[in-house]
């Protein structure tokens, strides 16, 4: 029996095994870097040992520390998560040969399915029906004329994907749609894979446009018992990355149910599989399926199968690697109602889903029945930018999908989420559409959907109720005033023994500006935004600094108000920003504002011509000097920020005239990466 259990992991995985550990009864540990110290699974532990590491992105892949760590504790038994060292083999055999029990399948299960190209020879052999494809002759360096054969090339066809060999979440992957595109992407994808993996092997694969991604969760007693616990559906991605799962798949009936369930038993039984695994497969409009492949940990969507079946997948994780034989309720597992899980991510979605850093000032997803919160953060954790940008998955349950899809469009719109940028609103949106809720998903969603991910859908829906928001936030405003008073705190906020001129506040919200009149007079209060009147009749119920409640023609609001003092100051660039900024939540969405007491453009406070870093993280490359004449469209330097890169490019022709930067450089949003004189300047 285990008896400590140490989580080779962090976040919100971490958080969650030890929740199942804790009523077990089984000891808990937790490691973690200096950028993870203050984070909520490290005090969910019993116990926790700060690995050391040259940088926070290397500090989760150190055996060495992590087995040191395990030592120092007495903890018998590793979970590894997902990410990081859960799918290497070597960690296993580490593990083993100092005599702790690894929490997964076996080294050589994860190593033959580790190997993509290996694992899909396998899966063929197994009798599961596997997509074309191409094994580069040599993964470190050949010239793309020579990377496959012409007449592999011509079996996979274009569009191919190329994929990493080791790995996954997106990482190591590009879609090339002609033979003048492989070479780059394969460049691309293999620096890429080696960052985030360690290895930077790829290889090509049939690309088939726009089908389903759809997986079966399985679990095996590593003695050739495996049972198949029924499909979740992860076709909503974005960079190839899920962002939205459910379980049921709203594609599959009883019959292609049936035929997945065999073909992920087959492959689980063809690698003597242990613990909880998911086999994946795309499935094309045909209804034919292809696997992908062997993911050998527990996956992060693994809360919406737990959901429709009452089980406890990390519990029968921990039993089986315990010694305990497969229990017989997973014989019996059935389908009860639907459950979608939506991952909430710190990101700016209409600048091309950029990762986003800073503070949370705020954390709090409503309770709402059938709702579960798995969170890796809480209220004043700072997001950084050295792993991956996930801050929760919100998982609902209801009797039908339109059940689920309406429980938990509703926590996400009530959420207070302060101090970062998520994708939010994308989520909901999604949640709200009639093709999601019709069932109409694949991988192309939302590239069909470009409103969802520019923020239109709701600009319309949003405007009065923005307006609505910059007056609660200046009545706040101007209630904190009357509570900070020296004398005649008492008095109602905005009174005055002689009528004055109104008061007026700006806003930003967003790339537009708002401005909040108001006085209160004999009559009552009197309102405008931007000039036009808020409403025919409006009343001030409540004001305090924290909260709002006003009646606008008939119709009652409350709303919390949540300010942030000097939230952004004259920075290294000498760009000017707000003096405060100010979050607004109610019935009719949320808002973040910044209150321009003092503001200048940041375009007016450098050169002209700057490129400027679109997100925090560091160059991994210069591809341009100083002096070089550059097309529109050209490369100029890499970033690299959450594991995955970001090109910044010639947005017009013209001539390199600086580059502040070099490889290696931290930089900040907004930072001057290089400037272009254009021959228009």
């Amino acid at each position: 029996m285990i008896t400590k259990l140490l989580v080779a992991n962090r976040g919100e995985i971490a958080a969650r095994v030890f929740r199942t550990a804790h009523a077990l009864g089984i000891g808990t540990v937790a490691v973690y870097s200096d950028a993870d110290a203050e984070l909520p699974f490290v005090a969910a532990a019993d116990e926790a040992v700060r690995l050391p590491g040259v940088t926070p992105a290397e500090t989760y892949l150190r055996t060495d520390a992590v087995l040191a760590a395990a030592r120092a504790t007495g903890a018998d038994a590793v979970h590894p998560g997902y990410g990081f060292l859960s799918e290497n083999a070597s960690f296993a055999r580490a593990c083993a040969a100092a005599g702790l029990l690894f929490v997964g399948p076996s080294a050589e299960a994860i190593a033959a399915m580790g190997d993509k190209i290996a694992a899909k020879e396998l899966m063929r052999r197994a009798g599961v029906p596997v997509l074309p494809g191409a094994v580069l002759s040599d993964p470190s360096g050949v010239p793309a004329s020579e990377l496959a054969s012409g007449t592999e090339l011509a079996e996979v066809g274009f569009p191919l994907l190329v994929k990493a060999a080791f790995g996954g979440g997106g990482r190591g992957m590009r879609v090339v749609r002609g033979a003048a595109e492989l070479a780059g992407a394969v460049d691309a994808a293999r620096r890429e894979a080696a960052a985030a993996f360690g290895d930077g092997t790829v290889f090509l694969e049939r690309y088939l446009p726009d089908p389903r991604h759809i997986e079966v969760q399985i679990l095996g007693d590593g003695r050739g018992g495996v049972v198949a616990l029924f499909e979740r559906e992860c076709s909503i991605q974005r960079r190839y990355q899920k962002i939205l799962e459910e379980a049921p798949s709203p594609a599959v009936d009883d019959g292609l149910r049936a035929a997945l369930g065999d073909a992920a038993v087959a492959a689980g039984k063809a690698i003597g599989y242990a613990g909880a695994g998911t086999v994946e497969f795309v499935l094309a409009a045909s209804g034919e399926f292809y696997f992908l492949e062997v993911n050998t940990r527990l996956q992060v969507e693994h809360p919406v199968t737990e959901l429709v079946t009452g089980l406890d997948l990390v519990e029968l994780q921990l039993r089986v690697a315990g010694g305990e034989p497969l229990p017989a309720e997973l014989l019996g597992a059935r389908l009860g109602g639907h459950a979608i899980e939506a991952r909430l991510y710190a990101e700016d979605v209409p600048a091309g889903y950029l990762p986003a850093t800073g503070t949370l000032h705020a954390f709090e997803v409503p309770p709402v029945d059938g709702v579960r919160v798995d969170a890796g953060v809480a209220t004043g954790s700072v997001v950084g930018p050295h792993y991956d940008p996930m801050l929760a998955k919100v998982i609902a349950h209801g009797r039908t999908r339109a059940d689920a899809a309406r429980r938990l469009a509703r926590a996400l719109a009530g959420a207070r989420i302060h101090g970062v940028t998520t994708n939010r609103d994308l989520l909901v949106g999604i949640l709200r559409e009639p093709d999601f809720l019709a069932g109409h998903t694949d991988t192309g969603y939302l590239a069909r959907h470009p409103a969802l991910v520019s923020g239109e859908w709701s600009q319309g829906t949003t405007r009065h109720s923005r307006g609505r928001h910059a007056v609660a936030a200046a009545l706040a405003g101007q209630a904190a005033n009357r509570a900070a008073a020296p004398v005649l705190r008492s008095l109602p906020s905005g009174w005055r023994s002689v009528v004055g001129p109104a008061r007026r506040v700006r806003y930003a919200d967003g790339p537009r500006t708002v401005e909040v009149a108001y006085r209160f007079g004999r009559y009552g209060l009197r309102v405008s935004v931007d000039g036009e009147p808020l409403g025919e009749s409006v009343r001030l119920l409540a004001a305090s600094p924290n909260g709002v409640t006003l009646e606008i023609d008939g119709v009652r609001r409350a709303y919390a108000v949540h300010r942030v003092d000097a939230a952004h100051r004259v920075d290294a660039a000498h760009r000017v920003g707000a003096a405060a900024e100010v979050y607004v939540d109610g019935p009719d969405g949320a808002s973040r504002l910044r209150e321009m007491s003092w503001f200048t453009d940041p375009a007016d406070s450098v050169a002209p011509g700057s490129l400027l870093a679109p997100m925090p993280g560091s160059v991994l490359r210069v591809l341009a000097e100083p002096g070089t004449e550059v097309a529109a469209g050209q490369p100029l330097i890499v970033l690299e920020a959450m594991k995955m890169e970001h090109t910044v490019a010639a947005p017009a022709a013209g001539t390199l005239t600086e580059v502040p930067v070099q490889a290696g450089s931290q930089v900040n949003t907004g930072q001057v990466l290089a400037v272009l004189t254009t021959p228009d300047q």
